[in-house]
């Protein structure tokens, strides 16, 4: 998930000031079989890092197989023709290196981080998991187990842990959105092993990936063992796009949902929004700092500091690719009433919505995303990670990584106020009373 529920953006003006984003360079290609292949060089400290993005999430699942994308997540761990079961990690740490992998609706990512000298050990492990991973029963039941572990303590069983699920199964009618990417458990159960085949055959083909290299490497040598260890890779067939599109919501819609897990109950306001790649979710993201960046945002200090109704407060925008969710919620203090905090929360979204944000608030919110920037691309896998973000899901615009502050210092205070009214409707939107379970 790309979003915590309950963190909060800290940073300082002055800090801000004082730091510049360095641009990034990168040099990027083709392989025959389509593998796309970017290099950043940085020579800063003697440390690779090694990616691979496949463009396969819980949206290209089936209705009936949800879960297959998180599942390949922890099952290409598994090993391969050429690595002992249960080795893999164990080589990664051998060596020096760190590793780890994360499935979202739109993509899986695999990488690790060594010492330079350990590059070419990254790749032949990264093309050992593409080219020829051992798929078998022992290895399904193994994970099977692991994900319905990973179930029970990050959903089932965390304070809040299916918020995501009950907005999303509400915002969404027909997108596979609906659905979270832990999937059913249920349906991984029923799957047969051919079915496991059939889906690794069709999406972790180097024509539907991005393989991203960022650190202290020696760019042409790179080159020649990128082409050593993938260019043997058969391209898969071309992967369909997923395209579904959602009726507009024209209704507010209000739901209860119960959490066994929870003695504090909150309060959700979700709207659906436009993907990540438009420049209006980017104006999203600048509304979700004004309303909740920091403890000088518009309603921790309103809703904490000054009226004291709310132990947590927090807006943020779910950016996902094809759509996305904008997400206002509230943690009652004390007594204070559900129907209290949405009030609060909606009187700052309409002030938004008819007024300019200040040109002081305007300046810190500016300030703020030049230090995000600056920490994004302060370690080599953060670095190779938006280099890939930005090929897949920008329309093939690597540079997409120079160009997103630029694009969010664009940003004008009346986008702010125009934005805020065309998706933030009280008709557009779930509310969503999140109790617990007697």
């Amino acid at each position: 998930m790309r979003k915590k529920l309950f963190g909060v953006m800290t940073a300082s003006a002055l800090l801000c000031q004082a730091v510049h984003a360095q641009k990034v360079d990168f040099t990027e290609y083709d392989l025959d079989n389509g593998l796309h292949v970017i290099l950043h060089q940085d020579k800063s400290a003697p440390v690779v890092a090694v990616s691979v993005m496949y463009h396969v999430g819980s949206k290209n699942e089936d209705t009936a197989r949800t879960g297959f994308a998180h599942f390949f997540e922890h099952l290409l761990f598994e090993g391969s023709d050429n690595i002992k079961r249960g080795e893999f990690m164990k080589i990664v740490s051998s060596n020096g290196g760190q590793n780890n992998a994360n499935t979202t609706q739109d993509r899986t990512f695999y990488f690790e981080t060594f010492p330079s000298n350990q590059l070419e050990l990254g790749l032949w492990l990264e093309s050992e998991r593409m080219m020829h991973p051992v798929i078998n029963e022992v290895g399904v039941k193994t994970q099977n187990e692991v994900v319905k572990e990973e179930k029970r303590m990050r959903y089932d069983n965390q304070p809040y842990g299916n918020f995501t699920k009950a907005i999303f199964e509400r915002l969404f009618a027909s997108h596979p959105y609906r659905w979270t990417t832990i999937g059913s458990m249920e349906h991984l159960n029923a799957a047969k092993l051919d079915e496991f085949k059939a889906f690794f055959k069709k999406y972790y083909v180097p024509n539907n990936a991005v393989l991203s290299i960022a650190g202290d490497i020696d760019p042409e040598k790179t080159k020649a063992l990128v082409k050593a260890y993938f260019a043997d890779v058969p391209r898969g067939a071309a992967v369909t796009p997923v395209r579904i599109t959602e009726q507009p919501i024209t209704k507010e819609m209000v739901d209860t949902v119960y959490d066994p897990n929870i003695q504090i109950p909150a309060i959700f306001a979700a709207y659906r929004t436009p993907g990540e790649n438009t420049r209006d979710a980017k104006v999203l993201e600048m509304i979700s700092s004004i309303l909740s960046g920091g403890a000088s945002s518009k309603l921790y200090r309103k809703m904490v500091d000054e009226k004291k109704n709310a132990l947590e407060v927090q807006a943020f925008n779910y950016s996902l690719e094809d759509y996305g969710a904008y997400i206002t919620l509230a943690l009652p203090n004390g007594n204070a009433a559900l129907t209290d905090l949405l009030k609060d929360m909606d009187e700052e979204v309409a002030s938004l919505q008819t007024n300019l944000v200040s040109e002081k608030d305007y300046e810190k919110i500016i300030n703020q995303f030049e230090n995000k920037d600056v920490t994004a691309n302060s370690k080599m896998i953060g670095v190779a990670e938006n280099l890939a973000n930005g090929y897949t899901f920008y329309n093939k615009n690597t540079n997409q990584v120079n160009e997103e502050l630029k694009e969010m210092k664009s940003i004008t205070r009346e986008e702010i106020r125009d934005v805020a009214k065309k998706y933030l409707g009280k008709n557009q939107r779930l509310v969503l009373y999140y109790l617990p379970a007697k």
